[in-house]
């Protein structure tokens, strides 16, 4: 049975909830394209309260995803991130997202600064530091305020930079361009945040392929099926955990 808590004055099932918050954030689609999809499968829901189960559910199921994943990895010692930032535009002014990934290219920090200085370094880096714990390398491009704000951290001697080293984080972005374009881009700072935060941890929930393996092909290798099948059980497992959320 649903957590009373949060389900109990919408007359929609929480099923239905948690499928269209999904379907939104994970997929590039509109709020109208989600109505589309939701009334083939016969749910009359309005693209308004599309919008509004987004804005009310979607930082509940980030929030839990996260604290369960962070709960899980601060028992163990972090390997490798990777930090980067990427220009967004709001409303024609120029604005930085960063973003940190770790080894296995899930996002662990998303945050949005209107510049990108020492300051803004210092406080992305800090914020990520303290939340999900120790890290024995950091791989980094060569903007000066990592290294101003690595160094007031005490952690200069982890960074690492290279060319291509950063290769892992560069393609993080890539999902996210994609839901921007299918956004229209963004209006405001604050809607900006809390999509991004939502989107990292829905995306670190569904990103199944490990590092190495290739994707899913109509034409595979044999030595590839059985990963084929491995891939399909943690598919599996990622929709069964997206689907207790917030369960009672």
């Amino acid at each position: 049975m649903s957590n009373p808590r949060i389900f109990c004055y919408f007359k929609m099932s929480p099923e239905i909830i948690r499928l269209t918050v999904m379907m939104y954030v994970r997929y590039p689609l509109s709020i109208r394209n989600v109505e589309d999809l939701l009334h083939e499968r016969g749910i009359d829901v309005a693209h308004e309260t599309v919008r509004f189960w987004w804005n009310r559910f979607g930082t509940i199921f980030a929030a839990e995803m996260r604290r369960n994943r962070v709960q899980a990895m601060r028992a163990h010692r972090h390997r490798r991130w990777h930090l980067d930032e990427v220009f967004v535009k709001i409303n024609g002014v120029k604005h930085y997202l960063w973003r940190a990934v770790d080894h296995e290219g899930e996002v662990l920090e998303s945050f949005v600064t209107m510049g990108r200085d020492k300051k803004a370094a210092l406080r992305f880096s800090r914020k990520s530091l303290r939340r999900h714990g120790l890290v024995d390398t950091i791989v980094k491009d060569r903007l000066a305020s990592y290294g101003a704000a690595l160094k007031q951290l005490g952690a200069i001697d982890k960074r690492e930079v290279g060319r291509w080293l950063n290769n892992r984080t560069e393609n993080s972005h890539q999902p996210f361009r994609r839901r921007e374009r299918a956004m229209l881009r963004f209006r405001q700072m604050r809607s900006l945040q809390k999509f991004v935060a939502v989107h990292g941890q829905v995306h670190n929930q569904f990103a199944l392929r490990p590092s190495g393996q290739p994707g899913k092909h109509t034409h595979q290798p044999a030595e590839f099926r059985s990963a084929d099948l491995r891939f399909k059980d943690r598919r599996t497992a990622a929709l069964t955990a997206w689907r207790q959320l917030r369960a009672a």
